[in-house]
């Protein structure tokens, strides 16, 4: 069994920053074989891709709404993966998720194989 706990949501005002982390574990489960991602989903809205990064960290990509902005970061040897959120605004606001993918990255919400509970982040205006 797979487990991905995301961590490091809260309120902030916006033009601030927030840093999101997402831990994971599993009997079996070897995180650096993994690509993962983090989506996004506002109050009535579908889940979307926000950034994502292949299994090595050699590799990122970003949705258009968060690039430069946003950085997505691995550390392998804590099965940890990480979002540094900047110059955050009002549309920000959302659950953030954490997802795992085995092999290639991808920004296909049903290409990835393990998610998290989420995690809400507040943007104040």
């Amino acid at each position: 069994q797979v487990q991905l706990v995301e961590s490091g949501g809260g309120l902030v005002q916006a033009g601030g920053s927030l840093r999101l982390s997402c831990a994971a574990s599993g009997r079996t489960f070897t995180f650096s074989s993994y690509a993962m991602g983090w989506f996004r989903q506002a109050p009535g809205k579908e889940r979307k891709f926000v950034a994502a990064i292949n299994w090595s960290g050699g590799t990122t990509y970003y949705a258009d709404s968060v690039k430069g902005r946003f950085t997505i970061a691995r550390d392998n040897a804590k099965n940890t993966v990480y979002l540094q959120m900047n110059s955050l605004k009002p549309e920000d606001t959302a659950v953030y998720y954490c997802a795992a993918k085995r092999g290639l990255w991808s920004i296909e919400v049903r290409r990835f194989d393990y998610w998290g509970q989420g995690t809400q982040v507040t943007v104040s205006s």
